[in-house]
């Protein structure tokens, strides 16, 4: 099984990205399964219904999140009508919507599971205990398991990715929006990468355009950011994944730019 994870999506520039050239990429690649993170879709904070619609209408069959799933409120009114929808599983019950989704491609089904850090991030839930308990759970069910594990500090994602090997398929670190070097397939069988980076504009910082961001900087407070144009780049990994054993036989990084048509 070959899957395509999707770096994160980052407001109107990186939809664009995903509109142009995954249909192709997809089919060219003979991509079963597509996984994208869509937290930065609504001009890069949260997502709407209409931008998750438009997004799983373009080939993509998952989207997961992390901290920005919350900051409009239609987008977390949705994670309670639509499934393939997902927000990290260890924000402490009470909250809205699911951390994870089991999906078939022909006779063979694919758990996603979405986690979040806690380091340099919101204090919930231990992603490791959680995780280790939905995995024990989704194990049952499938041996094909992708983590998409949603964190600032790159030692916590490597601790958690040691942790999981061997028991899921793949973890891939999504949230800095920086693509890392990193891409392997670990001891046991687990596909790793620390950061698949982002779909967007990489004009800027981080997907937002560089004065505002400097502003920040320089005046220690919140200025309101707008997204970048231009450099657009289509950024994730593809994970080839042995159907009997549930484990990665392969991670490979993609990375491509794609010119804007006037």
């Amino acid at each position: 099984m070959r899957i395509l994870f999707v770096a994160d999506l980052v407001g109107r520039p990186g939809r664009q990205v995903a509109r142009a050239l995954l249909p192709g990429l997809r089919a060219e690649r003979a991509v079963d399964v597509v996984i994208a993170n869509g937290e930065n879709l609504a001009a890069g904070f949260g997502v709407t219904p209409s931008l998750v619609t438009e997004l799983l209408g373009c080939g993509v069959d998952v989207i997961t999140s992390g901290n920005h799933i919350w900051d409009r409120r239609d987008g977390v009114e949705l994670l309670e009508e639509e499934p393939r929808l997902l927000r990290p599983a260890n924000y402490p019950s009470g909250n809205p919507g699911s951390g994870t989704y089991v999906l078939q491609v022909e006779d063979r089904s694919i758990a996603v599971v979405n986690l979040q850090g806690r380091a340099f991030m919101p204090d919930i839930d231990d992603p490791f205990r959680v995780g280790r308990t939905l995995v024990d759970d989704l194990r049952a069910e499938t041996n094909i398991i992708v983590i998409d594990f949603h964190a600032e500090a790159t030692a916590e994602k490597l601790a958690f990715a040691h942790f999981m090997d061997g028991l899921v398929s793949a973890v891939v670190g999504t949230h800095t929006h920086v693509p890392t070097a990193d891409a392997r397939v670990l001891p046991g069988g687990t596909a790793y990468v620390t950061d698949l980076g982002m779909t967007g504009s990489h004009a800027g910082v981080i997907g937002f355009q560089v004065k505002g961001a400097v502003q920040r900087s320089l005046l220690g407070r919140r200025i309101r950011l707008e997204l970048a144009e231009g450099e657009l780049r289509f950024q994730g990994a593809l994970i080839d994944i042995d159907e009997a054993s549930g484990h990665a036989t392969s991670i490979e990084r993609v990375d491509l730019s794609y010119e804007r048509e006037q």
